[in-house]
C-alpha cells in the first residue's frame, strides 16, 4: 500500500524559503523586497490576493488626526492575515498627518503587505531576528553537531603529542571551544595524557 504524503500547510511552505538574499538593512531596520515577496507568494499560491483597507473617506491610510497608519491584508487559501503599520520617515518616526505625502503612504503600504506575507510564513524568521528559516537552521545545527562529534573522536584517538597538536590545529577554529564544550573536554583529557614538553 503506498503512503500518501501529507500536504504542507501554507505556513510550512513559505516559512521554509530562505529570503536572506532579498533582505536589506536600512537605518537599523530589516526590509524584505516587497516585489520579490509577492512574486514568491503568487508563484506558490496563484489565487492569493491582497487588500489595502481605505478609511471612511476613501483614503489609503487611517489617522487619529496627528499621525497615520496603513492597514493591509494578504489572503492565501481563504486565510487573511492583516498588518497595521505606521507611516514613518527615514528615521522611523511617525510622520505628522499634515506632512504626509502619497509617496510616504505608498511605502508604508508595500512594507505592510510584505509583513502580512511574513505572517503567512514568508521571511517571518527575519522579523524574529533569526538568520535562517527553521529547516535550514536545524540542518546547520545538525551539521555542527556532526563536526563536534568527529572532532572529539579524532582528539580522543590521538597517540602522541604530535598527533594531539595536528588534531588541535585542524579543529580549533571549526568547532566551539568555550570552557565546558564537548571538544574542550576532549582536549583537556588528551592534554593530560600527552602534556606539552617543558
Amino acid at each position: 500500500m503506498s503512503e500518501t504524503k501529507t500536504k504542507k500547510s501554507v505556513f510550512e511552505t513559505l516559512n521554509a524559503i530562505n529570503v536572506n538574499e532579498h533582505v536589506e538593512q536600512r537605518n537599523g531596520l530589516t526590509y524584505l523586497s516587497w516585489a520579490w515577496a509577492w512574486q514568491v507568494v503568487k508563484q506558490n499560491y496563484p489565487d492569493a490576493f491582497y487588500t489595502i483597507y481605505e478609511n471612511k473617506d476613501g483614503l489609503c491610510y487611517h489617522t487619529d488626526g496627528n499621525t497615520a497608519w496603513v492597514k493591509t491584508g494578504v489572503t492565501i487559501e481563504g486565510l487573511e492575515h492583516i498588518e497595521y503599520l505606521p507611516v514613518m520617515d527615514n528615521r522611523h518616526k511617525s510622520i505628522p498627518v499634515a506632512n504626509l505625502s502619497s509617496f510616504d503612504a505608498n511605502k508604508a503600504i508595500q512594507r505592510s503587505l510584505t509583513k502580512a506575507c511574513a505572517r503567512h510564513g514568508l521571511g517571518l524568521y527575519v522579523y524574529a531576528g533569526e538568520d535562517l528559516p527553521d529547516e535550514e537552521a536545524k540542518a546547520a545545527k545538525s551539521e555542527q553537531a556532526a563536526k563536534i562529534e568527529q572532532a572529539c573522536a579524532e582528539m580522543r584517538a590521538v597517540k602522541s603529542r604530535e598527533e594531539f597538536e595536528t588534531v588541535w590545529r585542524k579543529w580549533c577554529n571549526a568547532v566551539p571551544r568555550d570552557n565546558g564544550s564537548e571538544f574542550m573536554n576532549a582536549v583537556k583529557e588528551m592534554a593530560a595524557i600527552y602534556p606539552k614538553p617543558q
